[in-house]
C-alpha cells in the first residue's frame, strides 16, 4: 500500500433499510445521520435463501452459492437423508482477508467457524461451537475472557424469560464493545471488521416492541440501537477522510404474521412420505417421496441416484418441477397468497456446485415465514418470533468510495467484496 489507508466494515445483522434510514431521520442514531449526509447509502437485495449463512459467505466472498458452496444452515449428508451444519471449513472460496497481506481484524462475521490461521485475529460469529475453535490466535482467549466475552446470544433465555433475554444482550455486547477496542488499539491492523448480530436477535423476538410504541420493551429496542450508533460515532471519529468505512446489513426484516411448514404441504399433497411404522423425520424420508424441503424455503427433487430413496429421474423432473411451481404458487393461507417468488437454481445460482443447490427456492409474501421442520402438524402456526427475514432490504452505506459500482439487478451482498478490494488494492 502507498498510504495508511484504512478499511473498516461494520456490519449489522438483518437491519432493513427503511429503519436505519428512519432512526437516522428521527434522531435515534445521530452519528449514522452524520454519515449518510457524506456517503452513499443504497438499498440492497441479500442472497436466496435470505439467511445469515449464505449472505455473508457471499459478502466475504464476493461470490454466489453456487461457487462459494453455502446454500444454508443446514445441508444432507452426501447420499442420505442426515442433516449436517456446514461450517467455514466448507466455505470453497477464500475471504476477502485471505487474499491481501495486510492485517485484519475479523470479529464475529456469522459462518465463520472454526477459525483458521491467518494475518491478523479472527473472533468467528455464530454459529461457534468451541471457544478454542473460534478464537485466533488462541493466545487471545484469557483477554476475550477477562471481558467477558460471548460468542453469540443466548436465544434460548428468551423462551423462559425475556427480562433476562435482554439482560443477556445488554451484556454480550458490552463485552463486543470492550473486545473491538482493544483489538483497534492493539493491533497494527488495515482492515477491520465488526459484525453486531444482536440485532438480528432483537428483531426476531421484539419486532412487535418496534412497531408498537407502547410495547414493555419499545425504549430497550431503540436504545439498543442508540448505543450501536454510538459506537459507530466513536469507530467514525478515529478514521481519517481517506479511509473506507462501509456499514451493510445481510437481509432485512419484518413482522412475522405467520410460520408455513412447506414439508407439511408436501406431505398432504402427496410429494414427501414416511417409512410406515416409523417416526417422521427427515432421515426417514422412503420411496414414492418426489420433493422434501430444507430450511428455510429450499425444495429439492428427491432424485434417483442422489438420494437412498431416490424416485425423481430425469425424465420426470421438468414436470415435476412444474408441479411444485403450481403447487406453491397457488398456495394461500386466511384468504392471501403465501409464495411472492419462485426461484429454479440455473435463475439464481452459477458455479461448480450448482447440482448441490436446492432445484427451487421460495420468497414469500409479507408477513409469511417459510420453514422445514417436517414435524409441523398443520400447515400455519405462530411461534414465538414477532419477526422475520427478507430479501429486498438489506442496506450498505459506503464513506471514502465515489461510486460503489453495485448492480441494482443482481443480489448485492455478493458486490460488497468489490468495494472492499477496490479499497485495499
Amino acid at each position: 500500500m502507498a498510504t495508511n489507508k484504512k478499511t473498516v466494515i461494520i456490519g449489522l445483522d438483518g437491519v432493513p433499510f427503511d429503519m436505519i434510514k428512519g432512526f437516522a431521520q428521527a434522531g435515534i442514531m445521530p452519528h449514522t445521520t452524520e454519515l449518510m449526509s457524506g456517503a452513499i447509502f443504497k438499498k440492497m437485495k441479500s442472497s436466496l435463501p435470505e439467511v445469515s449463512s449464505v449472505a455473508w459467505s457471499s459478502i466475504i466472498t464476493g461470490e454466489n452459492p453456487g461457487k462459494h458452496g453455502i446454500f444454508g444452515f443446514t445441508e444432507l449428508v452426501p447420499h442420505s437423508y442426515r442433516i449436517r451444519f456446514p461450517n467455514f471449513s466448507d466455505l470453497k472460496m477464500p475471504p476477502f482477508w485471505e487474499l491481501t497481506k495486510e492485517t485484519s481484524v475479523i470479529i464475529n462475521v456469522p459462518s465463520t467457524y472454526p477459525v483458521r490461521p491467518m494475518n491478523g485475529v479472527h473472533i468467528s460469529g455464530f454459529i461457534s461451537i468451541e471457544y478454542e475453535k473460534s478464537v485466533y490466535p488462541p493466545s487471545l482467549i484469557p483477554t476475550l475472557n477477562s471481558f467477558g466475552y460471548r460468542l453469540d446470544v443466548d436465544s434460548r433465555i428468551a423462551h423462559k424469560s425475556m427480562d433476562l433475554f435482554i439482560k443477556d444482550m445488554d451484556e454480550t455486547h458490552d463485552a463486543r464493545i470492550r473486545a473491538y477496542r482493544y483489538l483497534w488499539d492493539n493491533s497494527d491492523w488495515r482492515i477491520f471488521m465488526l459484525v453486531f448480530t444482536g440485532t438480528d436477535r432483537l428483531m426476531h423476538f421484539l419486532w412487535d416492541a418496534y412497531e408498537d410504541t407502547n410495547h414493555k420493551y419499545h425504549d430497550f429496542f431503540l436504545n439498543y440501537f442508540r448505543r450501536i450508533d454510538s459506537t459507530i460515532g466513536e469507530i467514525a471519529s478515529r478514521l481519517q477522510d481517506d479511509d473506507l468505512l462501509m456499514m451493510l446489513s445481510d437481509h432485512g426484516f419484518e413482522r412475522l404474521d405467520k410460520d408455513i411448514y412447506l414439508n407439511r404441504v408436501l406431505m398432504e399433497e402427496g410429494f414427501l412420505q414416511f417409512k410406515h411404522g416409523q417416526e417422521i423425520s427427515q432421515e426417514n424420508i422412503c420411496y414414492g417421496t418426489k420433493a422434501f424441503v430444507l430450511d428455510p424455503a429450499r425444495i429439492y427433487l428427491n432424485r434417483k441416484g442422489k438420494y437412498p430413496a431416490g424416485t425423481v429421474d430425469e425424465t420426470q423432473a421438468q414436470d415435476v418441477l412444474s408441479q411444485l411451481e403450481r403447487l406453491f404458487g397457488s398456495l394461500q393461507i386466511d384468504g392471501k397468497k403465501v409464495i411472492r417468488d419462485i426461484y429454479r437454481k440455473q435463475q439464481i445460482y452459477s458455479g461448480p456446485y450448482l447440482d448441490d443447490a436446492p432445484d427451487l427456492v421460495l420468497v414469500g409474501e409479507k408477513g409469511f415465514n417459510l420453514k422445514a421442520n417436517v414435524k409441523a402438524s398443520q400447515v400455519a402456526d405462530k411461534g414465538i418470533f414477532t419477526g422475520k427475514h427478507t430479501y429486498d432490504d438489506a442496506f450498505l452505506l459506503v464513506k471514502g468510495v465515489s461510486d460503489p459500482g453495485i448492480i441494482p439487478d443482481e443480489p448485492a451482498v455478493s458486490q460488497v467484496k468489490g468495494i472492499i478490494e477496490r479499497a485495499i488494492n
